[in-house]
This record gives structure tokens, C-alpha cells and sequence, in this order.
């Protein structure tokens, strides 16, 4: 990644990052803010040993993550070429996400820390995924986030580092969540999002109108749990069902979601207008379902009619990913010293903590 001026005081940061909130395991070291070069990023999947069970299973991820990270840790320093006197700091996401999996992330961080006897950020995974557009394309605050993953369906104002206002959430299926259910319901391998995608390549997006849940109500929060139970309910009457309805199932199901995201996309640039007049909106989409097609130009649609600027960082760094955790512990560290070793791994972290009472609160505080 090319050297660009940035607005920080200062020098440059080399931050060692890791991830492990799902069924990823990686590192990466990253430096910046003003070189913000991705010295590696090294990501290890764990499909294979999800699939037989058609989901993310947490006890086998945090197994599998217990068992490579040391070695997924070693290769990103040996691939950027630093030894530990070259790390300035260890980045780790703390949350939210699969418990078990986190924990292994962070408390291996600390121990890295401990024995390098460097500063340790903890950082909230969904705060990897906001920051990532000023690492690949040097956004200004403020912007809006979509964030669309399997865990994730929210529209965040991005204020500053640690200044987030959540305007809109799912209020039961995340996205990526409704793609791998759907896929499951008609028989599709996992993981469903890719697989629903290339049977809509073929289907006839004309022949079942789903619905579009929550359009008829103002603000911007989502549901897909009714555009599944009304998929199903279709699938039902029609068993057995051959495989070009299973195709024009999955066209129907995917033109709802890329509609239901392009309508509230347009209703958040509205808003990001209103509450900033004369600043040129700009809208950032990350998450696993980005990589969507159909959905990704239906959103940059719905920003060219809103005459607003649209960035997707590159799909390795949209999805999880610990180049992301980096960059927001150098975001972190620029804002001041950080050393977070006495912060506790959790499975719930919203990030916009004074919003923590809405729909899906419990004791932890709002599911992310």
C-alpha cells in the first residue's frame, strides 16, 4: 500500500493485530497512520470444519483456534519481517462475538504483550470493521457504515475513534444470518450466502414477490426473519420443489434484501444530510455481504441517486479479518496511551455504549 499524507500528529505505528471472534483465525501487522501499510495479513478459515454441522459451532471454533494461532501469529511476523523490537503494540479484538473464540484471541494478546512487553489494545471487532475505509481510502469523519455480515445488520454514524451512533438495526435475523438459513431450508451447502447467490444467477427473480419487511415504517431499523418464514412457507406448498424453483426462491429472497438495504441506504444519506448540511456524504458498506453482487449494486445505486461517495474496501479486508484490528489499535494508540490489560474479553460490546438499551438488551448490555 502506497505512502499518503494523513492528519495525525506524530509517527508511525507497527501494530501486530489479532482475530478470533468467529470461525477466522488471523493476524496481520499493520503500520501507520501515515504510511497505513499492510506489511501481511494472513487469515485462516475454518469451513471445513463447520460444514457437516451446517452452522458455526463455538466449542469447535475456540478448539480450532487454540490450535493455530500460535503459528497463524508467527507467519504474519515473518511475512511483514519484523522482529518484536519493531511492534509497538498488540491489537486484539475483546468482543463481540463467539465467547470462546474471543478469548483465546485476547488472553494469547496478553501474554504476547506480557512477554514483549508491549501496550495491548483491546479492540471492539465492529470498531475493525468502521475504521477500515480511512486505512484503504483516508475517509475524513464523518461517514456512514453498513455493516452486513452473518452476525452484524446496522447503519452506524462514524463520528471519530470511539465516537459511533447506531441508527439503524436488524431487530432479529443479521443478513448474512437470513442468507445461511434460507440456504439450509432448501438444501443448499454451507456456507449458504455464496450458494444462494449463484442459484439467484439463475433464477427467475419475477416468479415469487417476497416481502420487503419494516419499508411501510419510518427510521431505519430491519427485519429478515418474516422474508424467511414467507420463503419457507412458499417452499412448503410447493414440495417437492425442483431445482429451478429452489433458484427462483433464492432470486426472489436475494432482490428483497438488496431492496430492503438500497431503500434504508437512501433514507440514512438523507439523514447523514440533515444533521450534516454542506459535508459531502459518503457512505462505507463492510461485512461478508458486501461480497454480494446483486446487493452491492444495488447500494451504489442508491448512493448515485443520492449523489453520495461509495466505498467498499477490498473483500479481504471486508470481511473479519485481523488487519482491520490493527489499524483501529493504531487509531487507538494515536488518540493517546493505551494499555487495556486489565479489560475482560466479552461477548457483547456495543459500540455505541450510551444506546446500549435497545431491543436484544440483556445483562451484558445489547447484543451487537
Amino acid at each position: 500500500m502506497t505512502s499518503v499524507n494523513s492528519h495525525h500528529n506524530g509517527s508511525d505505528l507497527t501494530v501486530l493485530g489479532i482475530e478470533t471472534s468467529c470461525d477466522e483465525t488471523a493476524a496481520s501487522v499493520v503500520r501507520g497512520p501515515f504510511d497505513r501499510a499492510i506489511l501481511s495479513n494472513v487469515i485462516r478459515s475454518q469451513i471445513d470444519e463447520h460444514t457437516e454441522f451446517g452452522g458455526v459451532v463455538p466449542e469447535i471454533a475456540a478448539r480450532a483456534h487454540i490450535e493455530i494461532l500460535d503459528r497463524i501469529v508467527a507467519q504474519a511476523m515473518r511475512e511483514a519481517g519484523c522482529g518484536w523490537n519493531e511492534i509497538d503494540a498488540v491489537a486484539a479484538t475483546a468482543g463481540p462475538g463467539l465467547i470462546g473464540g474471543v478469548i483465546v484471541g485476547f488472553m494469547t494478546a496478553k501474554a504476547i504483550a506480557m512477554a514483549a512487553n508491549k501496550p495491548i489494545v483491546g479492540v471492539n471487532h465492529l470498531e475493525g470493521h468502521a475504521l477500515t475505509a480511512r486505512l484503504t481510502d483516508d475517509l475524513e469523519f464523518p461517514f456512514l457504515l453498513l455493516l452486513v455480515s452473518g452476525g452484524h445488520s446496522q447503519f452506524l454514524l462514524v463520528k471519530g475513534v470511539g465516537d459511533y451512533e447506531r441508527l439503524g438495526t436488524t431487530i432479529d435475523d443479521a443478513v448474512g444470518e437470513a442468507f445461511d438459513k434460507t440456504a439450509k431450508l432448501l438444501g443448499l451447502p454451507y456456507p449458504g450466502g455464496p450458494h444462494v447467490e449463484k442459484m439467484a444467477a439463475r433464477g427467475d427473480v419475477e416468479r415469487f414477490r417476497l416481502p420487503r419487511p419494516l419499508l411501510d415504517r419510518p427510521g431505519l431499523d430491519m427485519s429478515f426473519a418474516g422474508l424467511k418464514t414467507a420463503l419457507r412457507t412458499q417452499a412448503k406448498k410447493l414440495e417437492p420443489i425442483d431445482e429451478q424453483t429452489v433458484a427462483d426462491l433464492c432470486a426472489g429472497f436475494q432482490r428483497s434484501v438488496a431492496d430492503v438495504l438500497a431503500t434504508r441506504t437512501k433514507s440514512a444519506l438523507e439523514m447523514f444530510r440533515q444533521r450534516y448540511p454542506g459535508t459531502a456524504p459518503v457512505i462505507v458498506v463492510a461485512g461478508g455481504v458486501a461480497a454480494n453482487k446483486e446487493i452491492r449494486a444495488s447500494l451504489l445505486t442508491a448512493a448515485d441517486d443520492a449523489g453520495a461517495q461509495f466505498v467498499a474496501p477490498p473483500l479481504k479486508l471486508c470481511t473479519d479479518n485481523a488487519a482491520m484490528i490493527a489499524w483501529a489499535g493504531i487509531e487507538r494508540l494515536q488518540a493517546g496511551p493505551v494499555n487495556d490489560m486489565s479489560l475482560s474479553p466479552r461477548p457483547r460490546w456495543p459500540l455505541d455504549e450510551a444506546n446500549a438499551g435497545v431491543l436484544g438488551a440483556g445483562k451484558k448490555g445489547a447484543k451487537a
